[in-house]
């Protein structure tokens, strides 16, 4: 029988809460032992909870103190490197996703532009274009569509060496041509 998907959130019933409590903090520990052995990296735990009256200390209180010594010993810099809390976290992800989506609509509107040429080739009336700034964009594009050919135009003719194109790929001319 497969796993079911578990809800975060506290678990109501208090003996229930600690049985649950006692399965995961030994899954935490066996994890930590594994990523220990496995990847050689040092690791320790201090497990606290409400109805202990000690926290747990894993894998042993002389071996923990030895790995925040020495992680208390790195530089600063290097100490908070990687450490963020969850304010920071979030900041960082939703700063990613707004330049993913900046990245997506500049790619978007390119793609825009490349039907609206297509659509000019095809022989859609101009004035059917929503606004202005579509125009101006459209006028930037077919600008540096012209170049390119007429950069390969040059080539073919020995004028120009090896010109490249607005997405900086090469353009070699045809051979017989």
């Amino acid at each position: 029988m497969g796993r079911r998907r578990v809800q975060h959130e506290l678990i109501s019933k208090e003996s229930v809460r600690k049985v649950t409590f006692k399965k995961r903090r030994a899954g935490l520990k066996k994890k930590l032992s594994e990523l220990t052995t496995l990847c050689g990296v040092t690791a320790c735990a201090i497990i606290c909870a409400s109805f202990d009256h000690q926290p747990e200390i894993w894998p042993s209180p002389a071996e923990a103190a030895r790995v925040l010594d020495k992680f208390n010993n790195f530089p600063i810099k290097r100490r908070g490197k990687y450490m963020m809390d969850q304010n920071t976290f979030l900041s960082k992800k939703i700063s990613n996703l707004f330049e993913r989506t900046r990245k997506e609509r500049k790619k978007n509107r390119g793609l825009e532009m490349d039907l609206m040429f297509t659509q000019c080739l095809a022989g859609k009336d101009m004035n059917n274009f929503d606004c202005s700034e579509d125009l101006k964009h459209l006028d930037h594009l077919l600008k540096e569509k012209i170049k390119v050919i007429a950069d390969k135009i040059e080539c073919e003719m020995g004028l120009k060496s090896n010109p490249a194109n607005t997405d900086g790929h090469n353009i070699r001319p045809t051979k017989g041509g």
